[in-house]
């Protein structure tokens, strides 16, 4: 029987220890690779095209949320799990919306990893028992009456991140592998089209909808 491939991606070393050793005492599965941001799981993804990616929510360069419809994109048949310590139902619906198949608290982890993992090779969702509250009919859809905000597309959502961790538009360029020009140009429009003001602003909106961390 082939062994079930999986990518690890988190930002914290020990936590991509501690997720290792927890999923290859299962036996057939097997870790083929560890990622520490976003862009690294994109890429290790695009690659090794595991079976299943585990990945944090929140990471720098490119957060969980943001990576998983560009993996989905490269290896549609891979299956992938947010493990976060984030449980809010607004973020469950963006995983969904995302394409992710579940959506497991860290601290939830040691009891409901496997079991969620199963479901989602299974090609079922799982979401953390925490989470249990949470409308699946629900999932997805847009709350009436709630305004909308200005869709962004997945580099728009990048260029965020990388603005409010700091980066210049020199090094969003370089991150990106476009150009200067190109990247003053995409934050202009990022920020007519969410009327922001000021750069503190994008910050402000980046943290408020878990682009970054605060």
């Amino acid at each position: 029987m082939k062994a079930i491939s999986i990518l690890i991606a988190d930002d914290h070393v020990v936590i991509r220890k501690g997720l290792r050793t927890l999923l290859e005492e299962r036996r057939g599965w097997k870790v083929v690779a560890e990622a520490a941001n976003g862009r690294e799981a994109v890429e290790k993804a695009s690659r090794l095209q595991p079976d299943l990616v585990v990945m944090d929510l929140s990471m720098p360069e490119l957060n969980g949320l943001d990576a998983t419809p560009l993996i989905l994109k490269a290896v549609p048949h891979t299956r992938i799990l947010i493990l976060t310590m984030h449980n809010t139902e607004e973020l469950v619906e963006k995983t969904l919306q995302a394409g992710a198949r579940g959506y497991v608290l860290k601290s939830d982890a040691e009891n409901d990893l496997i079991t969620a993992l199963e479901a989602v090779l299974d090609n079922r969702t799982f979401f953390t028992p925490a989470s249990s509250e949470f409308d699946a009919d629900y999932l997805g859809r847009a709350r009436p009456g709630t305004p909308s905000m200005p869709s962004l597309s997945p580099r728009e959502r990048q260029i965020i991140q990388l603005l409010a961790e700091g980066k210049s538009n020199k090094e969003v360029a370089g991150r990106l592998r476009i150009s200067v020009r190109t990247a003053e140009n995409h934050r202009a429009r990022i920020m007519r089209k969410l009327q922001l003001r000021s750069l503190s602003d994008l910050v402000r909106h980046a943290i408020r909808n878990k682009i970054v961390e605060a």
